[in-house]
């Protein structure tokens, strides 16, 4: 598809979807902590996803290879995306769908305030502020939410933890050599790099199955096809057609969502605060990737 310089109705649609498909994962990723031990979990995913990829790269007649200068910096995307992913599925083996959600997508929120200091182009302005204002809160309500038995305050601190990693990813994508790399490069340092520390970081952390049955199987199956490759590759194939300020602007679904789902799905409950945390954040992010109209 060529180039738009706008969100049309298929754009709209097909992002709408994968803020649910990414919501869904978190679901399902909670549900295949009760059969594998979450760590060991994200390393099998991350290596199911390297054979993926690679299928897929080989049948598109895409190369692998990649400049010398962005190697550094996609060693680092890897490691990060490692950690990210450990802390992520740990979190949700702690706390609650929805809250993880709240907490995990307010990467924008990080990302934006690293851009206004490392990115002369991508300043805070006005608008942006209230809206890092705004999901600072959410965030913050999030964490000091202490009404829900099932919720701990290190689950909430790791998907923290692993938001943060997510905007340091975004960040070595925008301001080092890794810009240029096509996606499907991209992806494949994150999952290559991360495969291995994940399992080896396994070893270490208790016992790698929980009495796995058929479910948590298909579970596993579906992170490694759905979401760790296929997934990732739609989302970087809907950048390079549309503005990626408009592709961004409707990540703030994700977690609404997700709080939804777990409401829904896992019978989680979901306290008055964690709403306004919800809403306080989804504003938040909206008002943080929305860019001014052009006159």
């Amino acid at each position: 598809m060529e180039r738009k310089s706008h969100i049309d109705a298929f754009g709209s649609v097909a992002l709408i979807i994968f803020a649910l498909h990414l919501a869904f994962n978190q679901v399902v990723i909670k549900v295949t902590n009760d059969g594998f031990a979450p760590v060991f979990s994200a390393g099998v995913r991350s290596a199911g996803a390297v054979v993926v990829l690679l299928i897929w790269m080989k049948l598109r007649g895409i190369p692998m290879s990649v400049p010398r200068a962005a190697v550094p910096a996609g060693v680092m995307s890897g490691l990060l995306f490692g950690l990210e992913f450990m802390v992520l599925f740990s979190a949700l083996d702690f706390t609650t769908v929805s809250r993880a959600s709240v907490i995990f997508y307010s990467m924008p929120v990080w990302l934006a305030i690293a851009s206004h200091f490392l990115m002369p182009s991508d300043r805070l302005t006005g608008l942006r502020i209230v809206g890092l204002v705004l999901a600072m809160s959410g965030v913050a309500l999030a964490l000091l939410d202490r009404s829900d038995v099932s919720a701990s305050l290190i689950g909430d601190l790791m998907a923290l933890t692993s938001a943060l990693c997510w905007a340091g990813i975004a960040l070595c994508v925008k301001i080092t050599p890794l810009s240029t790399v096509p996606p499907a490069q991209q992806l494949l340092f994150q999952v290559v790099i991360s495969a291995p520390v994940m399992l080896v970081a396994a070893l270490f952390i208790g016992e790698f199955l929980r009495d796995p049955e058929p479910i948590h199987y298909a579970g596993l199956l579906f992170q490694i096809v759905a979401v760790a490759s296929l997934g990732f590759l739609a989302w970087f194939w809907l950048m390079s057609i549309y503005p990626a300020s408009s592709v961004a602007s409707f990540s703030f679904l994700s977690p609404v969502f997700a709080v939804i789902l777990g409401w829904l799905l896992l019978d989680e409950h979901v306290g008055p605060q964690v709403w306004m945390a919800l809403v306080l954040v989804a504003a938040g992010i909206w008002l943080i990737n929305r860019r001014p109209r052009a006159a």
